[in-house]
């Protein structure tokens, strides 16, 4: 490969020579995807909108183009067009990658375009079925249950996936911590009952900060990158990391459906990163506080929040749940999530309106329960904001206090296993989900 062809690739590609040996997760966060620009006499990467790139040489055009339709490589040497892939979208992929410790990672247009994406690659190798774990994010629910793809889903619980599997079986789904409830599964356990099978993950709660799921079993991982990894509530996308292989055949579902991230949102994404790490750690910090002073006020009546922590609470109210959204003013009344700004939504109402009512309630979701994405406000401030929302105590009924401490919910699936919100928050070192998925919960 000619010297300007190399230099090229390598910007098309993230590759570099400095990396010798592994880096902690916050410096990868800064540095993976750019380690190149200092010797390219740049700081910040450059974004590059083109969407079609000259070349002089048509037979070998022809050759990449056949070696991309067999295995899904990325084009060896310069980049040829938008929809095969883009140097600043590709950026953010091997970051991502990095992050995750995974070979490889593929971006799309939004996070339900990268999970049609993966049934798609399962749909063209004759494998439709999916099982699955409830609760997921509502229209990722919904595009398993409708079977738009063509799928067909068998519910179950973790401890039903082996039996649940059938011979034309492409993917066992889960989401840990879940949304709304923040459930969670023991993913080595679910991954080692999955047999050959690929486990997807649904990681967008968690981000790579609080666990990898890969280094568990998963062999895809799933973000809505829209969410923490943007973490500014500017930009909408989706992404897998998974192995090189499985990310070949994504590149030509995106190829062939024309699901791509625009270069700008790819830019953006790589910018996000760099400050994921300080902005889940701070975020979650407030959470556990908000949690503890929920789980102590009469006014709620149980708080959902996860042993490996996070930004991400839900609690149900004695009180009509639709005042409380009514009342905030600090807090953003808006459905997403993992942005710098604390957000607060009703997901019967809005994100998993789509899931019918009862297999709803029948995964916890119910129609008294909030979800709150804490951001990175003073925590004060915060708790005086949904103070006043939530209104004016209730007077408590006789022995209620006790019974909000003890045993499991009724409603809440039998896999969730949120923390006790009394704990000081747990690290956020990279380290395996809980061990214990059937543990019971605390109010």
């Amino acid at each position: 490969m000619d010297p300007a062809s190399r230099e090229a690739y390598d910007l098309m590609h993230g590759y570099d020579d400095v990396r010798t040996a592994p880096r902690a997760l916050a410096t990868e966060a800064v540095h993976a995807g750019r380690d190149d620009l200092a010797r390219q006499g740049l700081h910040a990467p450059p974004i590059d909108l083109s969407t079609t790139y000259p070349s002089y040489d048509s037979r070998g055009e022809a050759a990449r183009i056949d070696a991309f339709a067999t295995t899904g490589a990325e084009p060896d040497g310069p980049p040829v067009y938008g929809r095969l892939g883009n140097p600043t979208v590709a950026r953010f992929e091997t970051a991502l990658a990095r992050l995750e410790g995974t070979e490889a990672s593929v971006a799309f247009a939004s996070g339900m375009a990268a999970l049609s994406a993966v049934l798609l690659v399962r749909a063209s190798m004759g494998l439709r079925h999916v099982v699955a774990v409830r609760p997921l994010y509502g229209c990722s629910d919904h595009l398993l249950t409708a079977g738009v793809l063509g799928s067909e889903v068998t519910w179950t619980d973790p401890a039903g996936i082996t039996e649940a599997l059938r011979p034309d079986t492409g993917l066992v789904m889960v989401e840990s911590p879940a949304n709304p409830t923040l459930a969670e599964v023991d993913l080595r356990v679910v991954a080692h009952a999955c047999g050959s099978v690929p486990l997807l993950a649904d990681n967008t709660f968690a981000t790579p900060v609080l666990q990898r799921p890969a280094e568990q079993g998963a062999r895809l991982v799933l973000h809505s990158a829209t969410k923490y990894l943007g973490g500014h509530g500017d930009v909408m996308a989706g992404v897998v990391a998974c192995d090189e292989e499985f990310a070949g055949r994504l590149r030509q579902i995106r190829f062939a459906t024309g699901g791509v991230l625009h270069p700008l949102a790819g830019y953006l994404l790589l910018r996000g990163l760099s400050t994921l790490p300080v902005r889940v750690r701070a975020a979650s910090a407030s959470a556990a506080e908000l949690a503890r002073r929920l789980a102590d006020d009469p006014r709620v009546s149980r708080v959902h929040y996860p042993r490996i922590g996070g930004a991400m609470i839900a609690f149900e109210v004695h009180g009509d749940p639709h005042e409380v959204i009514a009342d905030v003013r600090l807090i953003t009344p808006a459905v997403s999530l993992g942005s710098v700004d604390t957000l607060i939504q009703h997901p019967a109402s809005i994100s998993h309106r789509i899931v019918d009512a009862d297999d709803r309630r029948d995964a916890g979701v119910s129609d008294r329960l909030l979800r709150m994405s804490v951001g990175l406000e003073d925590v004060e401030d915060l708790w005086a904001d949904l103070d006043a929302a939530l209104g004016t105590p209730a007077r408590p009924e006789k022995g209620a206090g006790a019974a909000r401490h003890a045993g499991r919910p009724q409603g809440t699936p039998s896999h969730s296993a949120p923390a006790a919100v009394k704990r000081p928050l747990a690290s956020t070192a990279l380290r395996p989900s809980p061990s214990h998925p059937h543990s019971t919960v605390a109010p």
